[in-house]
């Protein structure tokens, strides 16, 4: 019994089979193998062509089929992860309107926040638990006011992995925890939020059909089975947000317990029993997948956008004359250069709009350059170590709403491939670091095995899980890094 996880991101998407039996990955593959453009026609957009992420898995599973590693036919149930807050729009014939406005993109803030200060934040914090901010709420109402002749063919919205799930079933829906993070579900009267959307002018009816996370969703066609190689009657069983997702790769399912992503994004996940919300809007909270009418379960979530994609960036800047460096040579830089990089700082947030500065975009800064002290290791240090600061500013937040923070779950991949980066993560927070040996793509395939029935349990289900390493904050280092993030807050931009 086979079962197949696609991770569809902004940079790549990722797919990978898991043996059911053994629940081992017999293989994964990205697609493509550079990163994805993301479109910006106006200061402050971020766009992305939806059939390009259909198109990636189209690439991807014929590569990963071809390894001769399994047979495709034995794939069982599909389980789809999806960069979160996109909004994607289809007319009746399912036929997309306009490039998707995905989850960097900053230029509904104003909406988000004339509807906080018009609906109150009674009813957003204690219905919403958000602000609508900049999420697929907000994208959809900028869509309404700037685009009145798209916004009026609209037939249905979906979030990025509601149309993964169209096109390989060809049904429309959604789950509760997708609408949650788009700030379309109510949280207090458990459904969709018509409040808002009413207060907006916009049909409920836009909104699809709403099915659980883990289940049949819906057969993959026919059509489609054959030309990616499965057998017929391959079903889809999950679907969820990266995030939340990360989290339940990670086997975060319960209060207190805490993931975090350093990808493109990077992110730290605290899962409460709790309706938390912070007013402040530096935090936001969802439904995590595992949620049900008897047991809930929220995720909090903290953003910072800059995060891989601010290493990347510098990469590719560095490479821009020559040969590009590999990660691993830049992480080998990073470890010459002492804890606060001789003073040189970086601030990450160059990627849109940030959470935690409530949705304003301060841009990125490198501070303190001294032409006569610092050279590359140092910068890509000071990189290294401003997206861990402006993580641990969010964990702080989460702190502050009873979040626990002795041990945070991570794959060992993207930035924690770093030892400078993990070791700078454990001490600056001074919580343990658990890496384990998955990802997002093998997390959706591990829940679809879950949603088909397969395992009884998330305890069956993560058996196979492999831990690779706990990193303990180290107490001689604590002085050095907290010195360092002080040096690092004292020099943020005014927002």
């Amino acid at each position: 019994m086979l079962f197949l996880g696609i991770d569809v991101g902004s940079s790549s998407t990722k797919l990978s089979v898991l043996d059911g039996k053994t629940g081992k990955s017999l293989g994964a593959v990205s697609y493509p193998e550079s990163e994805l453009a993301i479109a910006s026609p106006e200061v402050g957009f971020a766009e992305q062509d939806p059939e390009v992420w259909w198109d990636c898995i189209k690439q991807g599973a014929a590569k990963l089929f071809a390894s001769g590693k399994f047979d495709s036919k034995q794939i069982e149930a599909i389980g789809i992860s999806y960069q979160m807050h996109g909004l994607v729009v289809v007319d009746a014939k399912q036929q997309v309107l306009r490039p998707s406005i995905i989850w960097c993109d900053s230029r509904a803030v104003p909406l988000g926040n004339a509807a906080l200060a018009e609906l109150g934040t009674d009813y957003c914090f204690g219905h919403l638990l958000n602000s609508p901010g900049n999420f697929t709420a907000a994208k959809l109402r900028w869509v309404q006011k700037n685009q009145p002749e798209i916004f009026s063919r609209i037939h249905k919205i979906m979030l990025p992995g509601d149309f993964i799930a169209m096109k390989l079933t060809g049904e429309i829906t959604t789950t509760a925890s997708g609408l949650s993070e788009g700030t379309l579900w109510d949280f207090k009267e458990n459904r969709v939020a018509t409040e808002l959307l009413n207060h907006w002018e916009i049909d409920s009816s836009v909104i699809p059909n709403i099915v659980p996370s883990f289940g049949i969703q819906g057969t993959v066609k026919a059509d489609v089975a054959a030309a990616l190689g499965l057998n017929t009657n391959v079903k889809v069983c999950y679907r969820s947000g990266d995030q939340p997702n990360n989290a339940f790769s990670l086997n975060v399912l319960e209060p207190g317990e805490v993931a975090a992503t350093a990808g493109t994004s990077g992110v730290i996940y605290g899962v409460t029993d709790k309706p938390a919300a912070d007013v402040d809007s530096r935090v936001n909270t969802f439904l995590h997948v595992t949620s049900t009418a008897e047991q809930k379960r929220n995720g909090v979530l903290v953003c910072v956008n800059g995060c891989g994609r601010l290493y990347s960036w510098l990469r590719q800047t560095l490479g821009q004359s020559g040969a590009t460096p590999s990660y691993p040579l830049l992480n080998g830089l990073a470890d010459q250069v002492a804890i606060g990089s001789e003073g040189l700082v970086f601030h990450p947030f160059g990627n849109g709009a940030e959470r935690i500065f409530q949705n304003q975009n301060i841009g990125a800064q490198l501070r303190n350059l001294d032409f006569n002290r610092h050279g590359l290791g140092h910068m890509v240090r000071a990189a290294q170590e401003g997206i861990v600061f402006s993580l641990n500013q969010g964990f702080d937040v989460l702190k502050s709403l009873g979040g626990s923070c002795d041990v945070v779950r991570a794959g060992k991949g993207n930035m924690f491939l770093s030892d400078v980066f993990t070791q700078a993560f454990a001490n600056t927070t001074q919580a343990a670091v658990e890496l384990f040996e998955t990802d997002g793509a093998e997390g959706a395939a591990r829940a679809a095995a879950i949603g088909s029935g397969f395992y009884a349990s998330p305890k069956e289900a993560f058996s196979g899980l492999t831990r690779l390493d706990v990193v303990e904050p180290k107490q001689a280092l604590s002085a050095q890094y907290q010195d360092a993030y002080q040096h690092w807050v004292a020099l943020l931009p005014k927002a």
